[in-house]
């Protein structure tokens, strides 16, 4: 079964840039020891979601330049094309680049640049903040417009949802809904309340795990056929579950909801996407068949068009 999960394509829809530059490629760019670096990225000792938030402070002062962030998506496609990741949406906070002197469209361009290859389809999201001015967020928003269907799909909502509630920012979703551009929400990661709030507005949420605690929610999220983006092991780095054994995904899934397995960030959480399909096998004996759903699952909901998914779906489905 190992084997076939090494092998078998994948999608990962929910996956941060920053959070998974590799050790090497970060001791290169700070000229720091790759103890060092791991030190102060990965997130073992991180106490909740706030902790593991500011690993990447380290990491973002090494994001200030075109080529660095040509270098970090570049190398981000190549690890994924070694997972057999067919398609993958990389999200990032394009505000979080232009302390150097960058403009805003200066860094989607050098992603872009970056990501770009024929072996493997991937898009952008690009991320609003919690705690960020209006002004900022909004610059986002404008910038994910400029740049929609052109290697940006979609925005987000990041950050600390427990010091920074979504409905602060729900004036920035319907400003999207009304510019039709498409939009996952990070809710539920630290605190059902968010969740309240959220489904009534996408389609798509980032963890969305604390669902579990109030079956209402789990009922709208099945019914409305919301997807859940999964991260195990992120949520296990945040204090949000308490190992992979007590991790709600099984419950999620059997409960008849849309859920999608990824790694949030590959470097903090030091996790790639085989090792979370690999935990989450021996833990609860999902099948491959499980695992293929999951990824249909995915594409169903990825923010593509029906010809880009139904070629997708068909590379799952073909996969023995």
């Amino acid at each position: 079964m190992i084997e076939k999960i090494v092998n078998m394509p994948k999608v990962e829809l929910h996956l941060h840039l920053d959070g998974s530059m590799s050790i090497p490629l970060l001791s290169k760019l700070s000229g720091l020891s790759e103890e060092v670096v791991k030190d102060k990225v990965i997130s073992d000792n991180a106490n909740n979601l706030g902790e593991y938030l500011s690993c990447f402070d380290f990491v973002n002062k090494y994001l200030q330049t075109k080529e660095n962030l040509r270098l970090a998506s570049y190398e981000l496609k190549e690890r994924l094309k070694k997972e057999n990741v067919i398609y993958a949406e990389i999200r990032f906070a394009p505000i979080s680049h232009i302390e150097g002197g960058l403009s805003l469209d200066e860094v989607v361009e050098a992603v872009l640049s970056g990501l770009s290859d024929d072996k493997i389809k991937t898009n952008l999201i690009l991320c609003l903040r919690r705690g960020f001015s209006f002004e900022d967020n909004m610059k986002i928003i404008k910038l994910a417009n400029r740049y929609l269907n052109k290697g940006v799909v979609a925005v987000d909502l990041v950050g600390d949802e427990n010091k920074y509630p979504f409905y602060n920012y729900d004036y920035f979703f319907k400003v999207c809904k009304s510019a039709n551009i498409p939009f996952t929400i990070h809710a539920g990661e630290a605190d059902k309340r968010d969740l309240y709030d959220v489904i009534n507005y996408t389609k798509r949420i980032g963890h969305g795990i604390k669902a579990i605690q109030d079956e209402r929610l789990m009922q709208r999220i099945r019914d409305e056929d919301i997807l859940l983006e999964v991260c195990p092991k992120s949520n296990i780095d945040t204090k949000n579950a308490l190992n992979y054994s007590t991790h709600p995904i099984k419950t999620l899934y059997d409960y008849g909801i849309n859920v999608s397995i990824n790694t949030d960030n590959m470097t903090v959480s030091n996790i790639d996407l085989i090792g979370e399909y690999v935990n989450l096998y021996e833990t609860f004996h999902f099948t491959l068949d499980d695992f293929k759903k999951m990824n249909i699952m995915a594409i169903k909901h990825a923010f593509l068009i029906k010809k880009e998914k139904d070629a997708l779906i068909n590379i799952i489905k073909d996969y023995n």
